[in-house]
């Protein structure tokens, strides 16, 4: 230890280190600079907007743009969602894409491409915030500001020429502002026609890609390209004005609102096709419109008769009728397995006269197709009469349903806390009796 401290003495790291130490203190202490100045403190309302995103980069659209509309309920509801919507969202994304790939592989002659892994990672997105357009049309337009910063795992393996390979997309960011339009609004759920979605400015995309193991966004130059095709790509097929429609609904069919009554009385069928092995049938009729989702209605069942009489009355709702046709289907009840259909026909409603009775004899087909073969085969014939009652003007409060929607005032003499109990049974779906399928509802009220 001597000898050290004689070389280091002889350097001049003795007394000068310690001396040196305390000068420099002394002197920055007792000493400042005269060219120092207090920093100038202003409001954050006299600071331009470029000053303000240098501060503060994050800062969400709703406050640096009055248009837009604070929407943290959504982020709350979306977050509390994410599991469920990231399962729905992953399943609709391998339905999509199944056609896609299978038209793909044997083009290019690859033997599989198949998801391993496809979760999109427990961060949902986030919305900065929401404007929201009123125009005199319509329809309902929205401009979410859309930040995602997710850890996905989405691995897909490649099989090719007896080669596998894996690629996996890891730490996806996506920045957008799409314009969302919901068009036509319609008086039919979900109120809206048509989804129409497009970009208000090309997207930010980043995200990590590792092709067996290594990450190739790490490769120099090829981060900046890549990310420029995406860009370029999706701006040339959603950027506006181009727009991705999704459509919903049939917007004609879900503005037309009823116009008329259609009456309609089974009357009989004669000379039916034997379907059952004992050499006979238990028909009943399907009696629907056409561009109609409403569920069919029914006649009861003749039991083992090929010439049924019904005399069954229904009324059916009629929104377009140079359109719309009444379907009338017969079919042999079976007590297991599938019904039987004997045949069919259309009765179209622009051939019957408003307000006047129309008794017609049908004669039962296989199918529509009158070049269709099969249907030179007697069938039998079913008899109806029809009548088509239009709304008068003045007629918009009328009651298009089977049931009266009265509801009475509960009785004099009810207690406190009493009160009528109205139930009303709409509809009943699937549903078959052993000896018909006009089944009927038992409602048993107890008091405790």
């Amino acid at each position: 230890m001597g000898f050290f401290s004689s070389v280091l003495g002889f350097f001049g790291f003795g007394v000068g280190i310690t001396m040196g130490l305390v000068i420099g203190y002394y002197l920055f202490i007792y000493f400042q600079p005269t060219d120092v100045k207090h920093p100038v403190i202003r409001p954050l309302v006299e600071l331009g907007t470029k000053s303000l995103e240098s501060m503060l980069p994050e800062i969400p659209h709703w406050v640096k743009n009055p248009d837009f509309d604070r929407i943290d309920w959504l982020n709350k509801f979306v977050e509390n969602m994410w599991p469920y919507l990231d399962k729905a969202i992953c399943r609709t994304a391998k339905e999509i894409a199944k056609p896609i790939i299978a038209e793909n592989t044997a083009k290019y002659k690859i033997d599989s491409v198949e998801f391993e892994t496809l979760t999109l990672g427990s961060l949902p997105p986030t919305f900065q915030g929401m404007k929201v357009y009123t125009t005199d049309e319509q329809e309902l337009i929205m401009e979410p500001s859309i930040k995602w910063a997710g850890n996905p795992n989405i691995t897909v393996v490649v099989k090719a020429f007896g080669l596998k390979a894996t690629a996996q997309v890891i730490d996806l960011q996506v920045f957008a502002l799409p314009r969302i339009t919901l068009k036509p609004l319609v008086p039919s759920f979900p109120c809206f026609a048509k989804i129409m979605v497009s970009l208000m400015e090309k997207p930010h995309v980043d995200f990590g890609l590792k092709l067996l193991g290594a990450d190739l966004m790490a490769i120099p130059g090829l981060y900046a390209f890549v990310q420029e095709i995406i860009k370029t790509q999706v701006a040339n097929m959603y950027l506006w004005p181009k727009v991705l429609e999704v459509p919903i609904m049939d917007a004609a069919n879900a503005q037309k609102k009823p116009v008329g009554i259609l009456h309609v009385n089974v009357v009989r069928a004669v000379k039916l096709t034997k379907k059952d092995l004992m050499g006979k049938s238990d028909p009943y009729v399907k009696i629907k419109l056409t561009e109609n989702k409403l569920p069919s209605k029914k006649t009861s069942v003749k039991r083992s008769n090929l010439n049924p009489e019904w005399n069954e009355e229904f009324k059916l709702v009629v929104k377009d009728p140079e359109s719309q046709a009444l379907e009338l289907t017969v079919f042999d009840w079976e007590q297991v397995g599938k019904h039987d259909k004997i045949g069919m026909n259309v009765i179209p409603l622009k051939d019957i006269v408003p307000d006047e009775t129309k008794s017609v004899t049908l004669n039962l087909l296989k199918t529509m197709d009158s070049n269709d073969p099969v249907n030179e085969k007697f069938r039998g014939q079913l008899t109806v009469d029809v009548t088509y009652n239009p709304f008068k003007e003045g007629d918009t409060d009328l009651d298009t349903s089977d049931e009266s929607s009265t509801i009475e005032k509960a009785p004099d003499g009810t207690p406190d806390g009493g009160g009528l109990l109205v139930v009303i049974v709409h509809e009943a779906q699937d549903v078959e009796g052993k000896h018909h399928t006009n089944p009927y509802a038992r409602i048993v009220f107890r008091a405790h």
